[in-house]
């Protein structure tokens, strides 16, 4: 089932290939200047949505119809700048590896939500107070903090995430987290004995 989905991801990426590669290298930051690349260019477009300050709905044309023309010219002009030619074994065997990893991402959320309704069908008031809970904090942040600014943080998180993942960032600081955890509750212990 997985395959299926992968190769079916991979027959959609048909003339992205390159772009799908090279925003890998850049997400992945395989140069050590990526990270500043990726936070310039969301800066410049958060700062040009900023100053132009466009309603709801004309940022969203705007926005769709920039997928529109990336949608109809990447495919034709990829192959002019990249190369028709140059498309190897190991660049399809790398585009396969992020369709699985895409493939991957969507059924791990996939089964959260589902574990979200199975804790509705099994725990409803544990559900209700974790949802009432964590939609509350929600609500509260989004009333703390500006809204373009908000999102701003969070395209910006999810851009450098790969990245940080690939140098072990997140799990450096993850790993003291834990350590710091495991050490209050050592020093709880030793308080009750």
């Amino acid at each position: 089932m997985q395959a299926a989905e992968t190769a079916s991801l991979e027959e959609q990426f048909h003339g992205w290939g390159e772009v799908v590669l090279l925003s890998d290298r850049v997400l992945r930051w395989e140069k050590p200047w990526f990270p500043a690349a990726i936070m310039g260019t969301v800066s410049f477009i958060f700062l040009m949505i900023y100053y132009l300050d466009p309603s709801v709905l004309s940022g969203v044309s705007c926005f769709v119809m920039c997928l529109c023309l990336a949608d109809y010219l990447v495919p034709t002009l990829a192959p002019r700048i990249f190369g028709s030619n140059t498309w190897t074994t190991e660049q399809q065997q790398r585009l396969h590896e992020i369709c699985s990893n895409l493939v991957k991402t969507r059924r791990r959320i996939i089964g959260w939500w589902s574990r979200l309704f199975v804790l509705k069908e099994e725990k409803p008031k544990m559900y209700f107070m974790s949802m009432i809970t964590a939609l509350a904090l929600v609500a509260w942040i989004g009333q703390q903090v500006h809204n373009l600014f908000l999102t701003y943080l969070i395209v910006s998180l999810a851009l450098l995430l790969p990245g940080l993942n690939k140098h072990g960032v997140i799990t450096k600081f993850v790993g003291m987290g834990k350590r710091e955890i495991n050490k209050l509750l050592k020093q709880k212990e030793k308080k009750t004995e």
